[in-house]
């Protein structure tokens, strides 16, 4: 991955698990933040003498110490446990820090209200691909972050792929769509998978095959900027074999089906944000 901008930040990781790990990767890998601005703090010792000795990052079991001197603090702790570590960082923190979520399903009202009034928050929804440099994130202003809060926080997380900016309102759609659609992705490459060796192809190589399909078709839709509709109709002759393919899934109801996973990851990502601020069970 190209270098990215340089900011002069310190920036702290609340949580150094692998999103958190793969997000500083990325900004060391990018020259986006040098190492020795980062600090990540965990209760698992082993994983962060890991983080350590692999990017030379500071590291510390204490969150409170490690949000003392940073302008930047990346929330990064699974949401049940969130509500509690909030409590112990209000009176660490400086109070000109930015605070950047990704903890799934938790507001920035929520995190707003464990800060003093004017806290600027940033929520985030990255995805698993981040992990490889391929990720795409979401990131949507509290009520009080400004115009270059997020363009800071868009630079954060492009240094581990694309970002892009939405209203708050819409981030559980974005969770439907984005965050839970690798799986979805492996899903299909699953029943690829399948279906090749149904077909009398050696498993390993339907597997390669279908990877390598759905990876390319990615790229080529990126680079050529067409839309998906026009790039499809160019590779669908009249009474061919990817006609008869594509008549199957219509058939099957392929379309209608990818609708119903988003829309019930975001039914699911709305109820669990709920529960996880106490207004739903």
């Amino acid at each position: 991955m190209p270098r990215g901008m340089s900011v002069e930040h310190t920036i702290a990781f609340i949580g150094a698990g692998n999103m958190a790990g793969a997000l500083i990767r990325g900004l060391i890998s990018t020259g986006t933040v040098s190492s020795d601005r980062i600090i990540a703090a965990d209760p698992d010792e082993a994983r962060l003498r890991s983080l350590e000795a692999e990017l030379e990052i500071g590291v510390t079991g204490d969150n409170a110490e490690a949000v003392k001197k940073a302008t930047v603090v990346v929330l990064a702790t699974k949401p049940q446990v969130l509500p509690q570590v909030l409590c112990g960082l209000a009176t660490a923190m400086r109070p000109d820090t930015l605070v950047i979520s990704i903890a799934a399903g938790i507001s920035t009202g929520m995190i707003e209200r464990a800060f003093p009034d004017g806290s600027r928050v940033v929520r985030t929804m990255p995805n698993t691909p981040a992990l490889v440099g391929a990720g795409a994130t979401a990131i949507a202003a509290g009520s009080h972050a400004t115009d270059d809060d997020l363009g800071l926080a868009e630079t954060l997380f492009r240094s581990v792929g694309i970002s892009v900016r939405v209203p708050e309102d819409q981030i559980d759609a974005v969770t439907g769509l984005s965050g839970s659609g690798p799986a979805y992705v492996f899903a299909m490459i699953e029943a690829l998978r399948d279906a090749g060796a149904r077909e009398g192809l050696p498993e390993e190589t339907a597997l390669r095959l279908a990877s390598q399909t759905v990876f390319g078709a990615a790229r080529l839709l990126l680079d050529e900027d067409e839309a998906p509709e026009v790039l499809r109709e160019r590779v669908t002759s009249p009474g061919g074999t990817t006609r008869a393919g594509l008549d199957a899934l219509a058939a099957a109801g392929f379309s209608d089906a990818i609708a119903g996973a988003v829309r019930a990851a975001t039914r699911r990502s709305l109820e669990l944000g709920k529960i996880a601020e106490g207004t739903g069970d």
